[in-house]
């Protein structure tokens, strides 16, 4: 039950390929719990992977499960990496169109979430490995303790806001996204 003068907090849906992602979805929550009009709600729609498109799918059959029981989601996002588009064309077409068609901003990392990472550190930015391989090595040079599928509470030593504001340079979805929320204000 909603205590009385206190306003409710506008739900945000951070639908997530992996634990990886959900770790920096909670990340996210984490650097705005003092602002208590945003809630961000960082899932992975079982069963979690597969291809760009089953994750929107599951994400959207999430979404409509989530909110006939509680508040909608006011701002809507789901975080693929893009390794895997371009190996089923027709897949990859209906993504766009099934995104617009419920509200969801798609934030693509290129090529994949460590390379993502990587643009949250300073000097960083601007490389774009074009391998997983490749961008998780260099992240581990960059963090020496960096492990896929690190949690939140080690992202947090290197990611803060200065560190968002520098990922949003160069990752425009990111930067929609946490406009779309007010994330900054």
């Amino acid at each position: 039950m909603r205590r009385r003068g206190i306003p409710r907090r506008k739900r945000i849906l951070f639908a997530c390929e992996g634990e990886s992602e959900q770790s920096y979805g909670t990340l996210l929550h984490r650097l705005v719990e003092h602002n208590r009009r945003l809630h961000i709600d960082a899932v992975i729609p079982p069963p979690g992977g597969g291809d760009p498109l089953a994750i929107i799918e599951r994400s959207i059959r999430f979404l409509h499960a989530r909110q006939s029981s509680r508040a909608p989601y006011l701002v809507r996002a789901v975080i693929l990496d893009a390794d895997k588009r371009g190996e089923n064309p027709q897949r990859d077409r209906q993504i766009d169109a099934l995104a617009s068609r419920h509200d969801l901003h798609v934030i693509w990392q290129s090529p994949c979430h460590e390379a993502f990472l990587l643009r949250h550190v300073a000097g960083q930015q601007t490389l774009r490995p074009s391998t997983s391989k490749e961008a998780h090595d260099r992240l581990a040079s960059v963090w020496k303790d960096y492990r896929k599928g690190s949690p939140t509470a080690f992202l947090l030593k290197y990611i803060g806001l200065d560190e968002i504001a520098l990922a949003c340079q160069v990752e425009q979805e990111l930067q929609r996204f946490l406009q779309a929320i007010s994330y900054f204000s």
